[in-house]
């Protein structure tokens, strides 16, 4: 069935969604899209990117390989994600500064229900499953306990593999394409190459990353059509070991100087709230992590709904 214009309205609100989590350190877009119901069809709609694609752009034209694309798809999506950049990135900015504890709590409100929304999809569970469950939510866990690079290499090669390794974090769900760059010592210079308006690393980046996408989404699509359940019960592992990483109570081991000269977290530890100065905010970081909570369950009712 065709979609109509309302639909696209959602998918750019999915998009809008994904680029909120996408600003948070440590919240993966690829949750958004897995527990918004547009993870598959995004992996196939890049997958579509291929010479097969050019091929019919030259015998076909414009319109067939638009529709081959899936480009309505993909454009409202991208629109949704630019559109929360520009107008939530400082007002998520402002929070993770000001009100951490509870944005925090949000977030892990939200990503914990997303485990049961995706487990719930996983219909044979068997020793297999289990197994890789268990091996993904150790890897992402060990992922998130790295201590940050202090070494920074801003070499072309490095950049390039960098922006191959982020992307494909970014559309993994639970894991956060800017804390691998953090993790890889790759973000500082980014950041600077983005600041400073230098090209050749810019460009050496986004070839990096699109490189990567490319690539993982074929693998991603491929194990769907051919292992979906234990390729979700990978991503449900993903997913539960990430949620250290945004756990709301942390404590700070080391600091590092970002690039206005302030000294920022750079290697934290997750802490019980009772360790958080008996924490003023943790009847509402409850309610926000609660409230985070039942948006997806709500979310799940509307879907099975409709």
């Amino acid at each position: 069935m065709a979609r109509k214009i309302k639909d696209y309205l959602i998918i750019a609100l999915k998009g809008m969604g994904m680029g909120a989590a996408d600003v948070v350190p440590g919240v993966s877009g690829g949750t958004i899209a897995f527990i918004s119901g547009i993870y598959e069809e995004l992996l196939q709609s890049i997958s579509n990117i291929n010479l097969d694609l050019f091929k019919t752009l030259k015998n076909k034209g414009l319109k067939e390989s638009w529709q081959q694309l899936n480009g309505n798809f993909l454009l409202s999506l991208f629109i949704g994600i630019f559109v929360s950049f520009i107008s939530l990135a400082k007002i998520i900015s402002w929070l993770l500064d000001e009100h951490p504890i509870l944005l925090w709590s949000f977030f892990f409100g939200l990503v914990l229900a997303s485990i049961i929304y995706v487990a719930r999809q996983i219909e044979k569970w068997n020793a297999v499953s289990i197994l890789l469950l268990i091996a993904t939510t150790i890897l992402a866990y060990t992922i998130t306990t790295l201590p940050p690079l202090v070494s920074e290499d801003s070499s072309l090669p490095f950049i390039l593999l960098a922006g191959a390794i982020a992307i494909c974090a970014m559309i993994l769900p639970g894991i956060s394409g800017s804390f691998i760059l953090v993790l890889l010592g790759a973000y500082k210079p980014i950041l600077t190459a983005l600041t400073n308006k230098d090209i050749p690393v810019i460009v050496v980046f986004m070839i990096g990353a699109v490189t990567g996408l490319l690539s993982f989404s074929r693998v991603l699509k491929w194990l769907f059509a051919h292992y979906k359940f234990y390729t979700l019960a990978g991503l449900t592992g993903f997913i539960i070991g990430s949620l250290n990483k945004i756990w709301p109570w942390k404590k700070v081991l080391t600091y590092r100087t970002n690039s206005h000269g302030e000294q920022v977290p750079f290697n934290e530890a997750s802490i019980l709230p009772s360790a958080y100065d008996g924490d003023p905010q943790l009847l509402y970081a409850i309610l926000l992590a609660l409230l985070g909570f039942g948006v997806i369950i709500m979310l799940e009712k509307l879907a099975v709904k409709k």
